[in-house]
């Protein structure tokens, strides 16, 4: 039997919680809201935070785990986002980019390649600053998505 649509958040550096529930509250769509340390959430029937430690990628991997057809997983993190990807999740980047099965590879070649520049002590900049059109997008992706989900899945 598949799981209702749901919503799972690497929150701990999210900058759009705020648009994820307001999201979810209009679709009913319930969220998780993971990270290393308490967060505030809001008291609502819908979300439920999840602290899970301050491990190396333990929310990662509590995500992961969790990441099915049913779930839009939100994060920045490229390797997660591969990791729910290949478990059949749909993936959205805070910026309202997703991340697809044919995008990923080159997401995770660009990484790597920046990681080694960085080590080798080249300064590269970081990604550009989070704006008003960011928010925008990941609003339009969001609901896009979870809509598509809601379509194709049993409530």
């Amino acid at each position: 039997m598949q799981q209702r649509p749901r919503i799972l958040v690497d929150a701990d550096a999210c900058p759009v919680k705020e648009e994820i529930y307001r999201v979810a509250y209009r679709l009913e769509v319930r969220v998780t809201v993971v990270s290393n340390s308490p967060l505030r959430v809001p008291q609502h029937p819908l979300v439920t935070r999840v602290v899970v430690g301050d491990g190396f990628d333990a929310a990662d991997d509590w995500i992961a785990e969790h990441a099915d057809g049913a779930a839009v997983v939100v994060t920045a993190d490229i390797l997660l986002a591969d990791r729910c990807l290949k478990a059949g999740a749909a993936v959205i980047a805070p910026n309202g980019k997703p991340f697809t099965t044919s995008s990923i590879g080159n997401a995770v070649a660009v990484r790597a390649i920046m990681s080694d520049l960085r080590a080798g002590g080249d300064r590269i900049g970081g990604p550009p600053p989070f704006g008003k059109e960011d928010r925008s997008r990941f609003l339009s992706a969001l609901d896009k998505t979870l809509m598509q989900l809601i379509r194709r899945l049993p409530r």
